[in-house]
């Protein structure tokens, strides 16, 4: 390699770290800036299960695994996952654990390649760059610095981790252009490993299959992940040295229970950005939490732009003090303009020009200082905004721009503007919120307006509308009987999903979904087995009364979506009510938990059993019923050999992951097959 080329790349990869080895945690110290907290104090393996695609390549399924993990061995990911999931912060993890070259072993494809992390939201009109603009599409502030053909280089010498992240994020008439740029550089330049990130929404199933892409979708957090996570952020408050010491452990332990207890709560606590907020919001509020998705936002504006600099109880370093109200609107207008301009990022000058042409309409903030001083104060002081390169703003995250977004709609009666919109999937969380932000009749013109039939709209854009109606029901507040009957009738006959695809998106729409379906009882299986991808999609205990109907069918696909589904709901009511009563012909029964291990050991145990979780051989020993137990598939590596496997008297084959090798002491009988 030429020396110029060395020198820039180890600086470069110092700059990565730089640039991304930092999460934002809110509330873990309201004294601090709220983006500073480290990934490496923050990161939490989140986990992901494979796409429509690569489920049905196998005649198994394949358990939900560590992205990281649930990735290895693949070239070329798409990655789907909703607001909040992670996905961003899996890109980061990725790109500083390369730079640093401190990879897990099943990444070790990844040791010396070099990280370019790709934010759709800084392509210029949603167009991929060329490798020679890589670095100054994302204002990289060393662009300059680097080699003459430095980045083609790196690609023709198959040693690129390209990391393109938000496809949502471009605007959606230019996604499928994207999208055969992403294919002329696959083409140009082999043998690099993509990971490209999306919403779940907004590419079709199978968008880059035929390039060779493996799909995967981040799962929402499970308990036993929300758990963790609980306990890691009230670590992490511990190790800052809160003043509040003395009552964190006893925060952590009201707030697991509350989460746990607590249905409404316990559905929010889904994703890394709603647990962090779950769990500042209960340290803030000294034990107590709001219920409901607005109040959560309403709570998380009031920490963020208002107590946090009050409990430092010293005076505004820049001289400006804004109320909140006065702060919320400013946002409201930046907000609003980048939903309008479908951008999730905007320039300095743009952000400045939004302020001058607003602030003579707030007159506390004109008192206190013209567009730059409240810009820098906004930038500094809110927690909401960020500067992710010199010269661009934009939210610290998707959701907070959402629901100013749709705080400005209600403010404006803009609802036509909404409507007109909705169908667009970067706009389906400003129509949930608006109707949560909406007054009973305000709310009803919304939800007759995305029933009604619009001039020159498709039929797959109406429906689409409809479904987001069935949707906003569980987020109004107060809503006349009459309009919530008659959502519900426009609505029921599109609960029959003809596809797979239509079955999960079904599930999107939440709870609600359980209650439209139609009674599976006389219906063929290939029928049910599509109300069972939607019933299992819909993360709420609920669900169990609906997959109640399911559990005796014969199915091997019904039966194994249901087995795999267990992870998502209270487990001992799930083993009774659904894992009991499965017919355990040809079907692995997952097992992620060391909860769902016992309870799986008092029904009796089965024969075929995929561990999906991490467990040592001792608690496998215990767990399992050596007499029942003839195939087991070992889906993580245990770190350790197998001669303990001679413990189980009737086990005849043993599957390994790819992931989980190497598989070493295997003992003789016992036949290994690798999936």
């Amino acid at each position: 390699m030429d020396p110029a080329d060395t020198a820039f790349e180890e600086q470069y990869a110092k700059d990565i770290v730089t640039g991304h080895n930092h999460l934002t945690i809110y509330g873990i110290d309201l004294t601090r800036s709220a983006d500073r907290w480290p990934l490496d104090a923050a990161y939490l393996s989140l986990e992901a299960e494979s796409g429509p695609d690569a489920a049905t390549a196998s005649p198994h399924p394949r358990p939900a695994l560590p992205a990281e993990q649930a990735m290895a061995g693949s070239e070329r990911v798409l990655l789907r996952g909703a607001a909040g999931s992670g996905k961003t912060t899996l890109v980061q993890w990725l790109a500083v654990s390369t730079a640093r070259g401190d990879l897990p072993t099943a990444l070790s494809a990844l040791r010396g390649r070099v990280p370019f992390v790709l934010p759709v939201r800084r392509f210029p009109g949603g167009r991929l760059p060329a490798p020679e603009a890589f670095l100054s599409a994302v204002r990289y502030p060393g662009a300059g610095a680097a080699p003459p053909g430095w980045a083609e280089r790196v690609l023709r010498a198959r040693r690129g981790l390209l990391l393109v992240d938000g496809i949502d994020e471009a605007p959606q008439s230019r996604r499928e252009q994207l999208g055969q740029q992403l294919l002329r550089l696959l083409r140009d330049y082999p043998g690099n490993i993509w990971l490209v990130t999306s919403r779940p929404s907004a590419v079709r199933d199978g968008w880059l299959t035929s390039a060779g892409f493996e799909e995967f979708r981040l799962t929402p957090l499970s308990r036993e992940n929300v758990e963790r996570f609980v306990r890691r952020w009230h670590s992490a408050v511990r190790a800052e040295g809160a003043r509040d010491l003395d009552r964190i452990s006893e925060y952590e332990r009201t707030l697991l229970d509350t989460v746990r207890i607590n249905r409404e709560l316990g559905r929010l606590a889904t994703n890394p950005l709603l647990c962090g907020l779950l769990c500042a919001l209960h340290r803030d509020r000294r034990g107590y939490l709001p219920r409901g998705r607005k109040a959560l936002y309403d709570a998380a504006l009031s920490m963020l732009l208002e107590r946090r600099d009050r409990e430092r109880a010293m005076a505004p370093p820049d001289g400006i003090d804004l109320p909140q109200e006065p702060k919320i609107r400013l946002l409201q207008k930046l907000a609003h303009w980048m939903l309008v301009n479908g951008r999730s990022e905007m320039d300095r000058e743009e952000a400045l020009e939004i302020l001058t042409a607003h602030l003579p309409s707030i007159p506390e903030a004109m008192r206190q200082g013209g567009p730059e001083e409240i810009f820098r104060h906004l930038l500094d002081r809110t927690g909401l905004l960020r500067e992710p390169t010199p010269g661009s703003v934009d939210f610290v995250h998707r959701t907070f721009q959402d629901y100013l977004s749709a705080r400005a709609i209600v403010e404006r009666h803009d609802f036509d503007f909404l409507i007109d919109h909705a169908h667009h999937d970067d706009w389906e969380e400003v129509v949930r919120m608006s109707v949560a932000l909406a007054r009973p009749d305000e709310c009803a013109y919304l939800l007759d307006g995305l029933l009604g039939a619009r001039p020159g709209s498709k039929a797959v854009h109406a429906r689409h509308r409809k479904l987001l109606a069935a949707a906003c029901l569980e987020h109004a507040t107060e809503l006349g009987p009459e309009v919530r009957q008659r959502v519900q009738r426009f609505t029921r006959n599109l609960v029959r999903p003809a596809k797979e695809e239509s079955a999960r998106a079904l599930g999107w729409i939440g709870p609600i979904a359980l209650e439209m379906l139609p009674d599976p009882t006389d219906l063929t299986d290939e029928e049910a087995d599509r109300l069972a991808i939607t019933a299992t999609s819909v993360a709420d205990d609920r669900a169990i009364d609906y997959l109640v109907r399911l559990r005796h069918r014969s199915s091997w696909h019904i039966r194994s979506r249901l087995a795999n589904a267990w992870r998502r709901y209270d487990t001992e009511r799930y083993a009774d009510e659904i894992i009991a009563h499965l017919d355990e012909q040809q079907l692995d029964f997952p097992v992620s938990s060391l909860a769902e291990l016992h309870a799986l050991r008092r029904l009796g145990g089965r024969p075929a059993i995929q561990i999906a979780g991490h467990f040592t051989p001792e608690q496998l020993l215990d767990g399992l019923v050596a007499e029942r137990l003839e195939q087991l598939w070992l889906a993580y590596d245990l770190k350790v050999s197998l001669e303990w496997l001679s413990a189980f008297p009737r086990l005849h084959t043993l599957t390994v992951s790819k992931n989980a090798l190497p598989a070493e002491g295997v003992p003789e009988g016992i036949r290994m097959v690798v999936v």
